[in-house]
Order: C-alpha cells, then sequence, then structure tokens
C-alpha cells in the first residue's frame, strides 16, 4: 500500500479505551494494520498507509483518547511485515 510503521506508545494507555480509539482513528485515515497492548504497559500499532495519513495517526497517538496519559510514541520501520486487511484490535502479546 505504502509506508508502513511500528507505534510504540508509552505512558498511562491501557484500560482507558486506546485500542479501540486507534481503530476508529486508523480507519477513518484509511490506513490498514492493527493494534495490541503489550505485558510491559504499552501499546503496539502496525500502521499501513501513505504517508501523510500515517503522520495524521501519529500525531494523533500522542494525545490518544480522553482518559489516556501518552508520554512517547516510537515509531520504527516495519518493511519486514507482510501487509493485512483492514485495521483490527488484537490480543494482548507478552513482552
Amino acid at each position: 500500500m505504502g509506508m508502513m510503521q511500528r507505534l510504540l506508545v508509552s505512558g498511562r494507555v491501557h484500560r482507558v479505551g486506546y485500542r479501540d480509539w486507534t481503530v476508529r482513528n486508523a480507519r477513518a485515515l484509511g490506513l490498514t494494520g492493527w493494534v495490541r497492548n503489550l505485558t510491559d504497559g504499552r501499546v503496539e500499532i502496525l500502521a499501513d498507509g501513505d504517508e501523510d495519513s500515517l503522520h495524521k495517526l501519529l500525531e494523533a497517538l500522542r494525545t490518544g483518547p480522553r482518559l489516556a496519559e501518552v508520554e512517547h510514541v516510537e515509531a520504527l520501520s516495519a518493511a519486514e511485515e507482510k501487509a493485512v486487511k483492514g485495521f483490527t484490535k488484537r490480543l494482548t502479546v507478552e513482552v
């Protein structure tokens, strides 16, 4: 599709609706990928799309939903990842 990025969000991002909020925002921007919680308290996002849409998602992730307190968003290249259809919420994984 376009560029693919792995985004790691830290702060108070569990139990505040962050994943559902991310799904809504990513779909509205026409991105594909997924979002999941990590057992270390972070949220991991894989997002695929055009550079402008990815930038808009990254900016939105820095704020998050109303109850979130985002401390840091790390953006990494994810060129090795396989493309996925749609944008979904996945189960928590251990890190």
